[in-house]
């Protein structure tokens, strides 16, 4: 079996300074991991365009599969990913008619106009793909490049895991020479708040990917959605782990008051 090698570039100061904690990474490198990608490197750089270019740089001689950044596409003057990336690839900096228009269309619903700030967010390297962001503004950026995927995410970490989610249902080409399998259930009446401390658990448990997605209010009316997948080049295996996380799973659930639904099992 080949590996799959991927790396991950954090953008931004908040990070290197130890202001923030570095959650996106990690987030990332455990959904490549459930996927079967090798992390080999975690870079972080400063809010710089040299920094920036520099590290997608150094990423791309090192051959990866796939790149993931996060961090710096925002409207202000210190978003610098896409001019950085733009650098590295050495390709134009252009306005991506399909991110625009869904930029265009988000500020009108909130009655606002566009201005050069937010018209920024569109820029993007010449032949790049925009991924939609359906938790904030600023899409995301996709482009292949001497047999690499490329993906830059926005630095909220809502917003990060929307656009890592659709790049992998939707755009990603290639994928590790392994089985995936993930599974889906339904729970009402827990909090996702509540459920938190046994899910980081059962992440380090069974080493899978685990993800919730509220449906519902929090404190009113709690409805999750979560996520369990895992990849192995043992089918029989990983869905042996997958089966046994999920009943540990619904076992808590069922502890903490809440109410199993029912699951869909996916494979990919």
């Amino acid at each position: 079996m080949r590996t799959y090698l991927a790396e991950i570039l954090t953008i931004g100061n908040e990070i290197l300074s130890g202001r923030t904690v570095n959650t996106n990474a990690s987030h990332i490198a455990r959904r490549l991991t459930s996927l079967g990608f090798t992390v080999r490197r975690i870079t972080v750089v400063m809010d710089e365009l040299d920094e920036i270019s520099q590290g997608f740089k150094e990423a791309i001689q090192r051959s990866p599969k796939v790149i993931i950044s996060t961090g710096g596409l925002g409207p202000t003057y210190d978003d610098k990913t896409a001019e950085g990336l733009s650098l590295a690839l050495g390709r134009k900096l252009v306005i991506n008619q399909k991110a625009l228009e869904e930029i265009e269309n988000k500020y009108r619903q909130l009655g606002l106009q566009i201005t050069e700030e937010r018209r920024k967010m569109a820029m993007m390297p010449e032949g790049s793909i925009a991924i939609e962001n359906s938790k904030g503004i600023a899409p995301g950026i996709y482009i292949e490049y001497n047999g690499i995927e490329i993906l830059a995410t926005p630095g909220v970490p809502r917003e990060m895991e929307d656009i890592l989610e659709t790049f992998i249902k939707k755009y990603m080409k290639k994928r590790p020479e392994v089985k995936y399998v993930e599974e889906t259930i339904y729970a009402d009446k827990v909090m996702e708040s509540a459920l938190a401390p046994y899910v980081k658990q059962l992440v380090k448990k069974y080493d899978l990917y685990i993800k919730t997605h509220p449906k519902g209010y929090e404190l009113s009316n709690p409805s999750l959605e979560i996520q369990i997948a895992g990849s192995s080049k043992d089918e029989e295996e990983i869905r042996k782990r997958i089966n046994e996380c999920i009943k540990e799973l619904e076992e808590y659930i069922k502890n903490l008051g809440g109410v199993i639904k029912n699951s869909q099992q996916e494979n990919q």
